[in-house]
């Protein structure tokens, strides 16, 4: 995907893709841990909305011409640190995990489809453009989409294997 109609049309497929499995679950299914991820289909759609959080704030970070306001879950560290994915993970689950589906569901769809508005609404020069924002390094804006749109698919196939 090089062009950002290419990306739209991925993520809202991604989108549509995510409706329709959860659309056909119970919420018993949803609630009950998963054998392959560990997690409750709950959990995993907490932890999207998490990490979409980020996304988020940098694509209006961009549209304003500032630095992302980065999500209080991170406690000011760095995002892109591996070392401390695991606790940004497990940091996640601890704060999200008493709430409930319809309202993890909830967040999760408006992220979502505001990730899709604020993506439509970049211009595609400002997508694509190499070093354009001193927060991304050597990064496009694009990558944030793509990178969006890869964590989703990643935690669909581990997801929906559960009910093939």
């Amino acid at each position: 995907m090089n062009n950002k109609t290419q990306i739209i049309a991925a993520l809202k497929g991604e989108f549509n893709r995510w409706e329709e499995l959860l659309n056909n679950l119970s919420e018993e299914q949803i609630s009950a841990p998963n054998l392959i991820v560990a997690l409750s289909i709950k959990d995993v759609i907490a932890h999207l909305h998490a990490w979409q959080q980020l996304s988020i704030a940098r694509l209006e970070a961009a549209q304003w011409n500032r630095e992302p306001e980065l999500p209080q879950w991170l406690a000011g560290e760095d995002p892109e640190s591996e070392d401390n994915l695991n606790t940004y993970n497990e940091r996640i689950y601890q704060e999200r995990r008493a709430q409930g589906w319809t309202n993890i569901r909830q967040l999760w769809k408006e992220g979502f489809l505001r990730f899709l508005e604020l993506a439509e609404t970049t211009p595609e020069q400002d997508l694509l453009e190499v070093g354009r924002y001193s927060w991304l390094k050597e990064y496009p804006l694009s990558a944030v989409l793509l990178g969006w749109h890869e964590h989703h698919q990643e935690h669909f196939e581990d997801v929906s294997a559960a009910f093939r």
